[in-house]
């Protein structure tokens, strides 16, 4: 089942990424993180959308949580760590944190141990394309494009144009 068509996704990012900087009021001190690997796709896409809106580029970084993960062994952590791509500094910034989608917890949690290893921003907002429910801890978005309470059988599937094709979020069981 189709939850986002293109047109739907790309309004949707165009939300999330005024959102953005209404919480921020602007894009002063603002930096845009997006999670390895599909919050990054996603966080591109909202740069762009900033961009157009604001008449500014943001820094863009990559931010790799593999070795923060509670969920995989040691082994496997260390065969998923690609790196994180930070090339700026996050020292007072507010930083606008982008994954697509938000499940249980576990990977925003990794993600804010990841970033303060990097620096000391002033504020970091989480923001997702899809909040499926079930956490397991207690994280929430500060922004989600699209809430689907979903089963713990069903997937969510996003898929981006970059990498898949096309611009779209699926539900299968």
């Amino acid at each position: 089942m189709i939850v986002l068509d293109r047109e739907e996704m790309r309004r949707t990012v165009m939300r999330l990424s005024m959102e953005i900087i209404e919480k921020n009021k602007g894009a002063d001190d603002l930096v845009l993180v997006g999670i390895r690997p599909r919050g990054v796709i996603l966080a591109k896409k909202m740069r762009r959308e900033i961009e157009r809106i604001e008449g500014v580029t943001l820094p863009l970084g990559t931010l790799d949580i593999a070795r923060h993960r509670d969920d995989l062994s040691e082994h496997e952590r260390e065969a998923e760590f690609s790196g994180s791509e930070i090339d700026f500094s996050l020292e007072g910034k507010s930083v606008a944190l982008i994954d697509d989608i938000m499940y249980t917890g576990r990977t925003a949690r990794a993600a804010v141990s990841a970033l303060l290893e990097l620096g000391t921003p002033r504020t970091v907002r989480l923001y997702t394309l899809i909040d499926r429910g079930h956490r397991e801890l207690p994280f929430r978005p500060d922004s989600a494009g699209k809430t689907i309470p979903t089963s713990s059988e069903e997937i969510i599937k996003v898929h981006f144009k970059e990498t898949d094709g096309d611009d779209l979020v699926i539900l299968t069981r």
